[in-house]
């Protein structure tokens, strides 16, 4: 049963003008690519492919067909909701005292589903519990990306390298990077061996900057959620993978009924703060994307 909150440890008598609001989180997919409008039903994207080359013809000579074809990707959105009890005396709080707290409510929530949108969609998984989510599927890119390439902490470099190859080998385009704490701290620590002056300064002491080698980059320990051994993902982000909201709806107040399963809010003298948002997601080109990993990890 999750923590409620209580007007003894929570709602004092004075004001809050402030709140320190220590949750974090980002997603490294929508910082990699850009959110494009979603209708709630989802959306069609049809992917046109000319595998063949163009054709020299002689004089008088026969034009011979050439190969094409339209594939359908569907994106459909997905529900993503995060509640939390309070006990009634919030709701008798005057607007000026409630507003602290919802601000901090819905601010939370726009940090949790960013993760949420990079737990789900990089490794099909429940951000609430972890376990293998039947609603995602395969729409995820643990399980649609089948390029691979193993991750060696001293040459991470050479690993990015590797997975770049394979991209551009399966005729795949590369805009950016989504990489692991592990691995942004690999490329931190090389060193030259005649100087042993650092390699990739802009990576020590934990930094994330937003390009590396002439792509976009990003390090986010949702890469690697739940104990996953991916460490780094390669691809093309910024063409080969659809994001977007269908609906967000930021805070509800619900003051009836049982929303959580933990009783009746009006016997146990309770509401419920909830937001919720429906994202939907597809990778439109899986051999445009590789993926770092440690096996075994």
């Amino acid at each position: 049963m999750s923590k409620i909150t209580t007007s003894s440890t929570l709602f004092t008598p004075n004001l809050v003008a402030e709140m320190f609001n220590k949750v974090k989180g980002h997603s490294s997919l929508a910082k990699l690519s850009g959110a494009s409008p979603m209708p709630f039903a989802g959306i069609d994207t049809f992917i046109f492919s000319m595998d063949g080359e163009a054709s020299i013809v002689g004089e008088g000579g026969n034009k011979p067909a050439g190969e094409a074809a339209f594939e359908n990707v569907t994106i459909k959105p997905i529900k993503f909701v995060y509640q939390h009890r309070v006990t009634d005396e919030f709701s008798k709080l005057s607007n000026e005292k409630q507003l602290p707290y919802l601000e901090a409510f819905s601010d939370g929530f726009a940090k949790k589903i960013a993760r949420a949108l990079d737990i789900a969609a990089i490794h099909g998984v429940n951000p609430y519990d972890g376990a293998v989510s039947s609603t995602v599927g395969n729409n995820c890119f643990d399980k649609a990306v089948t390029l691979k390439t193993a991750f060696t902490a001293g040459f991470a470099d050479d690993n990015i390298d590797a997975a770049a190859a394979l991209i551009q080998t399966a005729g795949g385009d590369i805009s950016g990077i989504a990489m692991s704490p592990a691995f942004g701290a690999a490329l931190g620590a090389m060193k030259a061996a005649d100087s042993h002056l650092p390699i990739y300064p802009e990576f020590r002491f934990g930094a994330n900057p937003t390009s590396f080698g002439g792509m976009a980059s990003d390090v986010n320990n949702t890469v690697a959620f739940g104990g996953s051994t991916d460490r780094a993902i390669v691809g093309d982000f910024a063409n080969a993978f659809k994001w977007g909201y269908a609906e967000n709806i930021p805070l509800e107040i619900i003051e009836y009924g049982d929303p959580d399963g933990q009783g009746d809010l009006k016997r146990t003298n309770q509401i419920v703060l909830r937001s919720e948002a429906y994202i939907g997601w597809g990778i439109l080109n899986n051999k445009s994307f590789a993926i770092i990993t440690e096996e075994g990890a």
